[in-house]
């Protein structure tokens, strides 16, 4: 089968790999009909991770199911169904508890496992035309009979709508609340988007790029451009003193409105534009170690942290990736009933042939590549 191979930092190509198969009783196997490149992604491709070479990369994944093994009874043959990015076994102390981000039954040496994903099990990823889905009863989404018509926004429910929702669980975003969202990739328009699903009075998003505003004004967010003066004092503005609650959505590979790397730098202004006794999302990803990193400091994976600040406004912080699970039905019936659409943040649907120069533009976030859905 064809699949997307990683070979090194900046460096993927398409090639013929051995096909996914039914390897245990419990497994499905999916034909991949769209699987979409994520900013996560880029940490690996950039070389920012331990990823080694020869992985299939690519953990947003939505297709159809063309195998069962002996062991899975719900999902039949001919579903179509979304893959949450987290591979969980559904029985497990931590996924009985709706915590399947950090399945502790995984291949992994840490709780959790993903997709073609750094330090998180032996798992191929879905930029392939088939995967291979351990534990399929648990981990299928089946899809409703729309899942054709409307396959682009069912494939969000993979990572990034979800992982956005997260954020403002994390937060404990509530109707009438202002939210500050710092980062207007996918993740952070999906976070917006979903406060105001929420029922956010006032939710604010916090970038750099014309495109990735735009968008967020589409969603209904107010844009606040970090290139044109102090953005906290633009929230602090805006919000009477401070939001309410805030969302990380940019991680570890944070910059400054220069453009210079700062890793610490979306977290301590958070603190700064959330008021006191407010609450913050952090779903962008940090790492423990980054070799690229700018500093000694935070090469370690450690950050310089304003917690005398955050301390006295008495805030509180929630963190982690997203359990896909704990979320991914509700949001589905939302799409099915057409009270969210979140392809809105779509610029490009490829071919799998053309996933090298789509990473390579995504990567260089060039005007107007907001979300790639490739089509194997």
């Amino acid at each position: 089968m064809k699949a997307l191979v990683y070979q090194g930092p900046r460096e993927v190509t398409v090639e013929e790999v051995p096909d996914a198969r039914i390897e245990r009783p419990t497994d499905v196997l999916v034909r991949v009909t769209s699987t979409n490149i994520c900013g996560s992604d880029l940490h690996m491709y950039e070389g920012r991770t331990t990823l080694e070479t020869g992985r299939v990369l690519g953990h947003e994944n939505l297709g159809v199911v063309v195998e069962v093994g002996s062991g899975v009874d719900r999902v039949k043959t001919g579903d179509r169904v979304c893959l949450p990015f987290n591979v969980a076994c559904g029985f497990c102390e931590n996924c009985e508890a709706e915590r399947t981000g950090f399945c502790l039954t995984v291949d992994s040496d840490t709780p959790g496992g993903a997709y073609g994903f750094a330090e998180m099990g032996t798992y191929a990823g879905g930029q392939a035309e088939f995967l291979r889905v351990p534990w399929g009863d648990f981990n299928c989404l089946v899809l409703p009979e729309d899942a054709q018509e409307k396959e682009n926004d069912y494939v969000m429910l993979s990572d990034i709508f979800p992982t956005g929702y997260h954020a403002t669980e994390l937060a404990g975003v509530s109707p009438g609340e202002s939210v500050v969202v710092y980062g207007a990739g996918p993740v952070g328009l999906m976070a917006a988007y979903s406060a105001a699903l929420r029922g956010a009075g006032q939710v604010l998003v916090v970038d750099h790029h014309p495109d990735r505003l735009a968008l967020a004004e589409k969603a209904g967010a107010i844009p606040v451009d970090d290139t044109e003066g102090d953005h906290v004092e633009q929230i602090l503005e805006r919000t009477g003193g401070g939001a309410d609650k805030g969302c990380e959505c940019v991680g570890y590979q944070a910059h400054d409105a220069d453009g210079n790397e700062k890793p610490e730098s979306t977290m301590n202004d958070l603190v700064a534009s959330v008021r006191a006794t407010g609450a913050i999302g952090v779903v962008g990803v940090f790492l423990p170690q980054d070799d690229g990193a700018p500093t000694e400091l935070t090469r370690e994976g450690k950050l310089p942290f304003d917690f005398g600040d955050f301390w006295f406004k008495g805030q509180r912080i929630g963190t982690g990736q997203a359990n896909v699970k704990a979320y991914n039905r509700q949001l589905r019936d939302l799409i099915h009933h057409d009270k969210a659409k979140p392809s809105f943040i779509v610029s490009h649907e490829l071919p799998l042939d053309d996933a090298p120069e789509a990473y390579r533009n995504f990567d260089d976030r060039l005007s107007g590549w907001t979300k790639v859905i490739l089509k194997p």
